[in-house]
């Protein structure tokens, strides 16, 4: 047990550093990839009959869509910025309604449409220089 905990320090510190470390659009990465690891530890809590733990990491899930939802610029990126606010309120409603239906099928959605999103970041930032953009984090 003892291990146990020692592993999970050392990652809860991992990630700490990860996060001190990162530029703001490493970080907005992590968040997608944080939502899509909940939503996939989600579906195995789903198939396992865990069912506590499945609404622990929908409740993650939900958490970290709404702090991508809360990073949208009000001034900037214009009709963007009020898709991905439409989009990222439709996966936190569908996460909740996977929740209560027990939706594989519903989490399964969450999981293409955030990685779409997060496929299309991951590519403006491979086409973009290193330097912070200003106020316009997605």
């Amino acid at each position: 047990m003892k291990s146990f905990s020692a592993i999970q320090n050392y990652q809860q510190v991992n990630v700490q550093s990860s996060v001190v470390d990162a530029s703001p659009h490493r970080l907005i990465q992590m968040l997608f990839e944080g939502a899509l690891e909940r939503i996939a530890q989600a579906k195995g809590a789903l198939a396992r009959g865990s069912f506590v733990q499945k609404s622990e990491r929908i409740t993650k899930a939900v958490n970290i869509v709404q702090g991508l939802q809360g990073s949208l610029s009000d001034t900037e990126g214009g009709e963007l910025t009020a898709n991905l606010d439409e989009l990222y309120d439709y996966v936190v409603r569908t996460l909740i309604q996977a929740n209560q239906s027990n939706s594989i099928a519903k989490l399964d959605e969450c999981a293409r449409l955030l990685g779409e999103v997060k496929m299309g970041w991951d590519q403006m930032l491979s086409h973009t220089s290193p330097a912070p953009m200003a106020g316009a984090y997605l």
